[in-house]
């Protein structure tokens, strides 16, 4: 997530800058064609006038798309935030000698809490890790061009900026010893974790350390859990239907193909020299629409591991300190700070 509130020239420059370069050399290539081959074509402005409206349309239907999944993407986390900081809560306050048989001593209660509270960071951490996986339709995974593009920008705007090893150090301080090698077995390891809170839940019925009550509204959360991955996984394996992604690329593409042959025509009724005037706006109209679709490409996936995408190691590290900091921990990391302009 980008943190500052512009961005500059240099990181436009950056993001699209070489777009400029094939744009002024096409409409170059065009002036230089019709200004001195024996060529008479023209389009009037009208015609042209009106494709473009009819992209300009299209192409904010689909950010307008785009930015949908995105803000999607972000309540879902935000609603984790906040079930995470229940779950603490409620582990805290409902696991106790209240009903039980045999009172456990408060070092064996904490020892409970401590374990639940826990192994819910490693669901976290271990679902941030399954959401950054690669699908077939994330720039990382297209041709040799764009992929290099992206592991640049990954690089320098992505998250390439954090230390991603810290993800596993965290899993293995956060999953049981017994656990952790079986868990991160699975396919979907946040899934078998949840289910093993939901067997601790069921033994600490048994034990009588929890009532039904309070049963049944910790595996509420639990319930609520699931939820939200599968509503991230929909995000994650569902891509932005390809027959709108794809075709706004084509019309623009059409557009641009005939923008300089309608320019130069207009603007060589200023006189002789008067079409070498369209390129320089050929090139800004060409831009803005090249940059409209770029900037839906680039936040149709908001878990690709590059400077668009939802903060989740951020949110991840506010839960696991709001956590730690309810079991009354001395050693509670530092929230993540940006780097590059970019919360990751």
């Amino acid at each position: 997530m980008y943190v500052y509130k512009n961005f500059n020239l240099i990181n436009i420059l950056r993001f699209s800058g070489g777009h400029i370069i094939w744009l002024t050399l096409w409409a170059t290539a065009v002036t230089i064609i019709l200004s001195y081959a024996p060529l008479s074509i023209s389009i009037p402005w009208r015609p042209l006038g009106v494709i473009g409206i009819a992209v300009a349309f299209y192409v904010g239907f689909k950010n307008n798309s785009s930015y949908g999944r995105l803000w999607e993407a972000r309540k879902i986390w935000g609603a984790i935030v906040n079930s995470s900081r229940a779950w603490g809560s409620n582990i805290r306050s409902y696991i106790s000698n209240q009903f039980a048989s045999e009172n456990l001593s408060e070092d064996q209660l904490k020892q409970w809490h401590k374990k639940l509270i826990y192994r819910h960071l490693g669901w976290i951490y271990s679902l941030r890790s399954q959401l950054l996986i690669p699908t077939p339709w994330e720039h990382i995974s297209q041709g040799k061009h764009v992929r290099r593009i992206t592991e640049i920008r990954r690089k320098r705007f992505g998250i390439g900026l954090v230390d991603d090893g810290a993800t596993e150090s965290i899993l293995k301080q956060s999953l049981p010893t017994d656990e952790y090698q079986q868990l991160i077995g699975y396919q979907n390891t946040a899934t078998q974790i949840i289910d093993r809170q939901s067997q601790d839940l069921h033994e600490l019925r048994r034990l009588n350390l929890i009532d039904d009550f309070r049963h049944m509204e910790l595996q509420k959360i639990l319930n609520d859990f699931y939820t939200f991955q599968g509503q991230c996984e929909r995000i994650k394996k569902f891509p932005f239907p390809r027959q709108y992604g794809s075709v706004s690329f084509i019309f623009i593409a059409l557009f641009i193909f005939l923008l300089p042959i309608g320019m130069v025509s207009e603007f060589a009724q200023l006189g002789e020299y008067g079409g070498w005037l369209s390129i320089p706006f050929t090139v800004l109209i060409g831009w803005v629409f090249v940059m409209m679709e770029l900037v839906g490409d680039y936040s149709e996936n908001p878990f690709e591991g590059l400077g668009n995408d939802i903060p989740m190691l951020s949110i991840c590290r506010t839960i696991e300190i709001d956590l730690k900091e309810m079991l009354g921990e001395a050693d509670v990391p530092a929230p993540i700070e940006a780097k590059n302009g970019v919360l990751m």
